[in-house]
């Protein structure tokens, strides 16, 4: 049997595909290029461009490459984008999701793993964060998230369909082999902000809040490595097939470090200080998200491999000279 990646020509996506490649899993990669890259995805791995909104589309893949479980990571992901056009949000991450939803319903595709995220969490909420801590999402990113979960879950009670929901918190680093790494039009994520800035391809780094309830006042998130999170998602199909229940899981290291803290472990790695420049808050971005890992690691056997921020940055960074060389 095939598992549709869908944005399998994203970050995240693709480097879950070389994961389910590399063990020998039957792979259809699923996505639309407008933020994705084709040369991301394995030469001999099965390559669909088009829309995952496209339900009729979604029902001839899963069809003709007998697709029995669907790993869901095609969609928006900038926080601030969201808020300045929501409507694209909604129809982008609910209104697609919903139409993926009932190709693979259709389709009888049995086991359904899906990208969430950690700012599904109200704010405020004490850390680290479990699966049960409230929910109450501040952006429009975040709502259309949740939403979707509520889709996956509300299908999974009235259908053939179990699901594990993976709520990342700060995703950060490369692939190891250098096959594929973080590629963005509108790069919004500080580690590889830091680093195209240590390339001299942005003038400054912006710290975006210095005023937050935190010990240096700036951000503080939980940095997890990308191979790590793509384990954490092999880890989940299998036990889907095993006959696991459906559940949600928070992937994460359990730590927090500050944008401070980062921009110093950056500055490590590289050598040398870098330019900065004190910004205001982005809207939508909470002060603090660390994960409780303790549901993945006792449920999955999840065990990270790579949470050393040192590496995690020289990861990306070999990365980032490759690609911007």
């Amino acid at each position: 049997m095939t598992i549709l990646v869908t944005g399998g020509a994203g970050y995240i996506g693709s480097h879950a595909a070389y994961a389910l490649r590399d063990r020998g899993d039957k792979v259809v990669v699923l996505d639309n290029l407008s933020t994705g890259v084709r040369s991301l995805v394995a030469s001999d791995v099965a390559f669909v461009e088009g829309d995952v909104g496209d339900e009729a589309l979604v029902r001839r893949v899963i069809r003709d490459h007998a697709v029995d479980a669907t790993m869901h990571f095609a969609g928006s992901i900038i926080v601030p984008q969201s808020v300045a056009d929501p409507l694209a949000y909604y129809k982008n991450n609910v209104v697609a999701t919903r139409a993926l939803l009932a190709a693979c319903v259709g389709g009888g595709v049995k086991q359904f793993i899906f990208s969430s995220t950690a700012t599904v969490f109200a704010e405020g909420t004490q850390q680290p964060l479990g699966e049960e801590a409230r929910k109450a999402p501040i952006s429009p990113y975040a709502r259309s998230k949740l939403m979707s979960e509520w889709m996956i879950e509300d299908c999974a009670h009235a259908y053939d369909l179990r699901y594990a929901i993976l709520r990342y918190f700060n995703v950060c680093g490369a692939d190891a082999e250098g096959r594929t790494g973080q590629i963005s039009p509108v790069p919004s994520h500080l580690i590889k902000r830091a680093l195209l800035v240590a390339l001299d391809r942005i003038p400054v780094l912006d710290i975006f809040g210095t005023d937050y309830p935190t010990p240096d006042g700036t951000g503080v998130r939980d940095y997890i490595h990308v191979t790590d999170l793509a384990a954490a998602h092999l880890l989940a199909l299998d036990a889907l097939r095993d006959g696991a229940r459906s559940t949600s899981y928070n992937c994460g290291y359990g730590r927090g470090l500050s944008v401070r803290e980062i921009i110093a472990a950056v500055e490590n790695v590289i050598g040398r200080r870098l330019p900065v420049r004190e910004a205001p808050r982005r809207p939508g971005d909470p002060p603090t998200l660390i994960a409780d890992s303790s549901h993945i690691k006792t449920a999955l056997g999840w065990q990270p491999k790579h949470d050393d921020i040192r590496d995690i940055i020289r990861s990306a960074f070999e990365w980032e000279r490759r690609f911007n060389a």
